[in-house]
């Protein structure tokens, strides 16, 4: 064992003597846990899960004894780099996450440090309460990190902050005492609190005339709290610590009254500036939150998800969104418009459209972080906060000061409170790019300063602020800080380097030592300059992955299953970050990038739930190829891989290729090709489509090619005769390419990109005549139809026939909706569980299909999530029990709970193979349910 080594493994063996008993120090989760949503990056010894309070305690004093540092972490969503530290990283999220109390009458929570604000949320919604901050990320953060961070979001404007609703504490401090401290707590129940309160009252007269001039200040500790008219309360004054005092272990939170009816007005102005303008003439309309929204970042939405996911707005290039709860909503909201000076408004009138806006706003730092995709917006100076009556004077200083240096950023945030929110395009992967960063930094501390502000709104100090409060605070301030800190923890073992005896701001940057990876790449990454380190750094660290499991959506559904970071988009991304970087992770073929992507369902959800854009469906097929390059692969690939293949041979003797994979030999088979003993093969059809379609007289009408996958035509034949039925119906005239073709996305899935490459070559070379005569091109399979329209763009680049066959393809409903004059046929009366393909969802969007549905009359209730079989995934062995535990998140709850009338659509092969093996239901492809229509309007 080296000598890097001991220090780490006597750490191990030490936490695991206290007790504590999930300790990981393994690469792969210390490369995840290497940094947070920050620019920084610091790689942790040790990664420990708590499971109880006792061993939250137990891992200080090992911290204490063994000088190692100790850095606790929640959802790891911190943007400041106060949730990454070089010691032992405590991660709270995964079992200390339990509720344990909401008490209504006293309006009261207790809970543990890692439970999600949405959870809390929820368990307080049935007695008309909730937990008053809200950040964007609440659908992921944990209380104790918003307790670290004094965390406020939109809605602090009304319900204050963290620190605002926070009751008392349960902590273990860096001197190991174990303290439960409140509201006027006793100064001589410990010694500790004794200490501090000797501090605090050796220091009054600074504190009171330097601290606590406004709600947003909260750069550096919060000591307005211990003052004595202020009740010495030590629970608020440990909130936003950022761990650095105490850890916490157990919490007790108020609860606000939830307003019976809300009303948001959306507020135009020429530009953001001019919209912060007005914000002090609309707080004295005791608004419940009070946003600012840029127009680039809703261009950037339109580009991204399409003109339908951003409601109307009023005319403007920055907006406002009001949100007023309470009384006399209609009266106050139209006094609020008169009184605003804007160049146009909207109430808006729709539950859906106000929460499309907040998604908007909540998704903010992704999507600014994607408005230049030469330059990536960064977290650098995120959420400056000035008193509101100045914020539009600031806001036009901060953008001359943004010019003069040669930078871009776009601000929104919580206009209400003074703080603004910016990604800006730091050029860190340039010689002077370092440089650049901290001349930046401390001219912008000296601004805010200026205008009587703080560095941090809401997000904390950590490393990216706290060498920059001398720019804010007097030495008797920052002496007091240190002292405080001195009495907490004199031996500087938590979270060392935050807020007293700062690090660097430019120190431990994870994109200084990040280089071009272009060389021999399987895919074109035309969107991030053909460079792949560019492509796994769009992960920002918002995590959003980890919320769908709390929040619906479709993304990461393996960590929707297991709730560990391995299996997030995030965590998959930092270790290919590490790759990329060259640093902790070496290789394409290292266990790291095996184990991180192996459960990957490569489902694309993240590419288009995900702020950034990650792509870990691509990034999964990159280092499969990369992996298995000219080496001998799993036996999968070779059968599942090549199933086009296969079922183009067997569909010549479909009756003998069925009982050959049913009887005996199919076991042996199935072992010999990887496949889970568990798992049933499909049988063959007795006839193929285009068998069908070989004798099918060709209908009169508008040209439409139909795309003929391997799926359809070897499995469901009847898919695709009922396809051609409702096309017919629908005035076309149905052609088929004139021999047999396929996608290559069983290659593509598993890696085999040089024959992906040739064989979706060939198919888009004999669509591409028909795409450029104006032909729509219909797909049935989603996951095929999604290759043409999304995949070969990256993996044969953007050619014009590739370009003219990705317009001119689509799924069956997209296809019917340009249709003029055409209605589906009546379905009244019908109820039908749809479970959308994850790649129809991501790559060609869901939403003409759910309206088609909707116009035949049908009672539609759309799955979220996968269904867990993701083509050759499910039936890999080794994959099973995922893929059920996948199933069983929605699809299969959905469908026992469903009368057996209810109609089971699945579009996708996977949906359908999954739902008839593990539910006993047939799913049926919406062509089906049209045709069936047909019949009956037919009758």
């Amino acid at each position: 064992m080296s000598a890097a080594e001991s220090p780490r493994a006597d750490v191990v063996a030490a936490l695991r003597r206290a007790g504590v008993t999930d300790v990981d120090d393994s690469t792969r989760r210390r490369a995840e846990y290497s940094t947070d949503a920050s620019l920084y990056r610091v790689v942790p010894a040790v990664v420990v899960f708590p499971r109880a309070g006792d061993e939250v305690s137990a891992a200080v004093e090992v911290c204490r004894s063994l000088g190692v540092p100790l850095t606790a972490r929640g959802a790891g969503t911190s943007i400041a780099g106060n949730a990454i530290g070089p010691g032992v990283v405590l991660d709270f999220s995964r079992h200390l996450n339990r509720i344990h109390e909401v008490d209504p009458e006293s309006a009261v929570a207790v809970v543990d440090p890692g439970v999600v604000l949405d959870d809390l949320q929820r368990a307080a919604a049935p007695y008309a309460l909730r937990f008053g901050p809200d950040p964007s990320t609440h659908s992921r953060c944990t209380v104790g990190g918003m307790i670290g961070n004094n965390a406020c979001g939109s809605r602090a404007l009304g319900y204050g902050r963290t620190a605002d609703n926070v009751v008392g504490l349960d902590v273990v401090t860096g001197t190991g005492d174990h303290l439960r401290v409140g509201p006027d707590a006793d100064p001589q129940s410990a010694p500790v609190l004794a200490a501090l309160d000797g501090v605090v009252r050796s220091r009054l007269a600074v504190i009171r005339t330097e601290l606590g001039r406004f709600p947003r200040q909260l750069s550096g500790y919060s000591l307005e709290h211990l003052l004595p008219e202020r009740g010495f309360d030590v629970a608020k004054a440990l909130v936003g610590t950022e761990g650095t005092w105490a850890v916490v272990r157990r919490a007790t939170v108020r609860l606000v009254r939830a307003p019976a009816a809300t009303r948001l007005v959306v507020l135009g102005y020429p530009d953001i500036a001019s919209a912060a303008d007005a914000v002090p003439s609309l707080l004295p309309f005791a608004p419940v939150a009070l946003e600012g929204l840029d127009s680039r970042i809703v261009d950037v939405v339109r580009r991204r998800r399409g003109a339908p996911a951003v409601p109307e707005l009023p005319r403007g290039g920055g907006w406002l969104l009001v949100e007023l709860g309470e009384d006399d909503l209609d009266g106050r909201a139209a006094a609020l418009v008169r009184n605003s000076g804007a160049l146009g408004s909207r109430t808006v009138p729709t539950s859906g459209e106000a929460a499309a806006l907040w998604r908007i706003r909540e998704d903010g730092a992704g999507l600014a972080a994607r408005i230049s995709a030469a330059r990536p917006g960064l977290s650098g100076w995120e959420d400056a906060a000035v008193p509101p009556e100045r914020l539009g004077a600031y806001l036009r200083d901060f953008e001359a000061l943004l010019a003069e240096r040669g930078l871009t950023g776009v601000p929104y945030g919580h206009f209400g409170d003074g703080c603004v929110h910016a990604r800006i395009d730091f050029p860190l992967g340039h010689a002077t790019g370092r440089e650049s960063f901290r001349a930046f930094l401390v001219d912008a501390a000296k601004l805010v300063a200026r205008y009587g502000g703080s560095m941090s709104g809401e997000h904390g100090d950590g490393r990216a602020r706290s060498e920059l409060l001398p720019h804010m605070y007097s030495p008797a301030v920052l002496d007091a800080f240190t002292a405080v800190k001195s009495v907490f923890d004199p031996l500087d073992v938590l979270n060392p380097g935050v807020i007293v005896r700062p690090r660097p701001v430019d120190a431990d940057l994870r994109l200084v030592s990040a280089r071009p990876h272009r060389a021999a790449l399987g895919f074109a990454y035309d969107a991030d300059g053909g460079d792949f380190r560019a492509a796994a750094h769009r992960c920002t660290g918002v995590g959003k992955c980890r919320a769908a499991g709390s929040s619906g959506g479709a993304m990461c559904p393996s960590y929707r299953a297991t709730h560990d970071e391995k299996d997030s988009t995030r965590g998959r991304a930092r270790v290919l970050q590490e790759l990329a970087n060259g640093a902790l992770v070496t290789g394409w073929r290292s266990s790291e990038v095996l184990e991180s992507l192996d459960l990957c369902l490569a489902c694309k959800a993240c590419s288009a739930e995900c702020p950034t854009g990650v792509d870990m469906a691509t990034y999964k097929a990159e280092a499969l190829y990369q992996r298995y390059r000219g080496r001998l692969r799993p036996a999968t690939h070779y059968s599942l891989g090549w199933l086009p293949t296969w079922a183009r041979l067997a569909s010549r003797m479909p009756r003998f290729a069925n009982r050959v994979m049913s009887g005996p030999l199919g076991s042996a088979g199935k072992r010999l090709a990887g496949v889970d003993r568990r798992r049933s093969v499909p049988a063959l059809a007795s006839r193929t489509f285009r068998r069908w379609f070989a004798r099918h007289p060709v209908a009169p009408g508008k040209p439409v090619l139909l795309w003929v996958d391997t799926f359809t035509n070897n499995f469901a034949p009847h898919i695709g005769v009922a396809a051609v039925r409702v096309l017919e119906s629908a005035g076309f005239s149905v052609t088929i390419p004139d021999r047999e073709l396929c996608c290559g996305l069983t290659w593509l899935s598993t890696g085999q990109l040089g024959t992906a490459r040739r064989v979706l070559g060939h198919s888009v070379a004999a669509l591409a005549t028909a795409a450029r005569n104006g032909v729509p091109i219909v797909g049935l399979e989603p996951s095929c139809t999604a290759v043409f329209a999304g995949d070969a763009l990256e993996l044969l680049g953007p050619g014009p026939d590739v370009t003219a066959v990705a317009r001119a393809v689509s799924p069956l409903a997209q296809l019917l909706a340009t249709v003029e004059g055409w209605h589906p046929p009546d379905l009244s009366g019908r109820s039908a569980i749809v479970q959308p393909h994850c790649h129809h969802q991501a790559v060609l969007g869901f939403s003409p299909d759910r309206a088609l549905l909707e116009r035949a009359g049908i009672d539609v209730n759309v799955v979220e999530g996968c269904c867990g079989m993701a083509g050759n995934f499910g039936a890999e062995r080794g994959h099973y029990d995922l893929s059920v535990a996948v199933a069983e998140l929605a699809l299969l709850p959905s469908v026992r709970a469903a009368a057996p009338t209810t109609e089971v659509l699945a579009d996708g092969f996977s949906c359908r193979t999954q739902l008839e093996q593990l539910a006993g239901r047939r799913g049926r492809h919406l062509a089906e349910l049209l045709a069936d229509g047909l019949d009956s309007s037919d009758a």
